[in-house]
């Protein structure tokens, strides 16, 4: 046989023998990529009954969409192959070494997660119209802030539509009618006369509403850190001697029973100008507080209300809830100062946090806790952070209270203080300054105790956080944004503090 023929059986069976591998290849990836071949790894119940129910699956057109479809970005591209070659090695690994009985699916399907697996791309390629026909006014404002604001704020389809491949009950995304709360108890006649400083339970009439409120002696103590403490931070420096006098803290955040029983006396249904809202409720002379407007879908994000912390308001929502709550009770009631803030969570400890242990030993960060994970004996009975609270805030009596007796002081939600932020705020105060307040104007608001989704060097006694409206509001369509409810923060409430009454003596 002549060279040429050979070269040209060689070169012939090489591409059979290369066809029939990419074709097996190809035969391998496009198997690889069906809703069955996902599901022999997702083998969890609910992430399979989930997607049958929701509109991809059980629709009018009998159209299915399979996970690929959602999950990776579109074919062609090599975003898909990248994401899909990663995902799968990590999907592999984790059905050979986890025992997916113990898999927490809720935990799974919330928005911090689920943005990291669906793809704008892989939307848009079947939904090419977003603005079809009969959609109503809202959606069409919707889609049209979207639209315009997609890169810009990162936005994802799934911020408005989170259960459209998951169905989930709990899940909506309209406005709010009414409040979810049981009226059918006991309506207070009058609010709770207080004659001495010890703890005592404010209830607030024509409600059915109580608070209980703890006597927080004054005191003298440490604010702040030093510049080498475990996990420190430049606003929190230079550590300084403070003294706050005595005040009553409730025990718990403000719970959704509480928030809806203001809800219900001042929601303004309508759309009423934020400046004339704001000046209305900052007038000395008028005695009607104006409230909340209805939230869009379900502001407890379906985890559940009842005496979970109420989230997702306005740091302006929390000063007129203590607005009206003064009104009501005839007391002064106001939101902590941050000073006020810290001491009452040291509970008269001076360590990171006010139960034994150091930021070290509970963080999830570093070598030994990526491997071996950190020991949260200790850390798991006083607080609810990353490691317990299933990605959603939990009950007070999840947790046993600080030396004063309040609950939830680290963890679970963050908490708004009547304080400006200021990086340097520290800076600016005077060593053994008496009830001290921070800048006079800003743009920011301190929040204190970080929430569930924190590490545990986030949730340390000293450390600070701000407001973030343009992170916490991105989602929210109406002209103008709302002044009371937050869309895209699940993390941050507010508890509410009691000045002594005049005449009442304080320790």
């Amino acid at each position: 046989m002549s060279s040429k023929k050979k070269y040209f059986w060689f070169a012939a069976g090489g591409l059979v023998i290369g066809g029939a591998l990419t074709l097996t290849a190809n035969h391998f990836y496009e198997k690889s990529s069906e809703s069955e071949s996902c599901m022999s790894c997702h083998i969890h119940p609910n992430s399979d009954n989930s997607w049958k129910q929701s509109v991809h699956y059980n629709n009018e057109s009998g159209t299915v969409t399979d996970c690929a479809s959602c999950h990776l970005p579109p074919k062609g591209t090599w975003k898909h192959f990248y994401a899909k070659s990663t995902t799968g090695l990590k999907d592999l690994w984790s059905y050979l070494t986890k025992d997916s009985s113990e898999l927490d699916f809720e935990s799974k399907s919330d928005m911090e997660y689920a943005s990291k697996i669906v793809y704008n791309e892989s939307c848009e390629k079947c939904h090419h119209n977003i603005f079809p026909k009969g959609l109503t006014d809202e959606g069409i404002s919707a889609h049209l802030y979207y639209d315009e604001n997609k890169e810009k704020l990162d936005l994802q389809c799934i911020n408005c539509h989170l259960d459209a491949g998951h169905y989930d009950p709990n899940y909506k995304h309209e406005k709010m009618t009414g409040a979810p709360i049981d009226t059918s108890g006991v309506t207070y006649d009058s609010a709770t006369v207080v004659k001495e400083f010890k703890n005592f339970t404010e209830t607030v009439p024509t409600t059915h509403m109580s608070i209980n409120m703890v006597a927080i002696p004054g005191g003298t103590f440490e604010m702040g850190s030093n510049e080498d403490d475990a996990y420190s931070q430049p606003d929190e420096y230079p550590k300084h001697k403070v003294t706050v006098s005595p005040f009553f803290m409730a025990e718990v955040e403000i719970t959704w029973n509480q928030y809806w029983a203001f809800y219900l006396q001042t929601m303004s249904e309508g759309r009423t100008p934020p400046e004339k809202i704001y000046a209305n409720n900052n007038r000395p002379d008028v005695d009607v507080i104006s409230g909340p407007t209805p939230p869009f879908g379900a502001p407890d994000q379906g985890w559940g209300m009842g005496n979970r912390p109420a989230i997702t308001m306005t740091h302006y929502a929390a000063q007129t809830f203590c607005q009206w709550l003064s009104l009501k009770t005839g007391k002064k009631y106001r939101l902590p100062t941050e000073a006020e803030w810290e001491y009452a969570a040291r509970g008269g400890t001076e360590t990171p946090y006010f139960f034994e242990g150091k930021p070290g030993s509970y963080t999830n960060e570093g070598f030994w806790a990526e491997f071996f994970g950190a020991d949260t004996t200790t850390i798991n009975g006083f607080v609810i952070y990353a490691n317990n609270s299933k990605a959603r805030t939990q009950e007070p009596e999840k947790v046993m209270a600080n030396p004063f007796g309040l609950k939830n002081m680290l963890g679970n939600v963050m908490e708004y203080c009547q304080d400006f932020y200021a990086e340097d705020a520290y800076s600016k105060v005077q060593d053994g300054a008496v009830d001290p307040k921070g800048p006079e104007s800003g743009e920011h608001y301190v929040v204190r105790g970080g929430n569930y989704q924190d590490d545990a060097k986030d949730l340390r006694c000293a450390a600070r956080r701000r407001s973030d409206y343009e992170t916490w509001l991105k989602t929210d369509p109406q002209k103008p944004k709302s002044i009371w409810w937050l869309s895209d923060i699940k993390g941050v409430g507010f508890r509410v503090v009691c000045e002594v009454p005049q005449g009442v003596q304080a320790k």
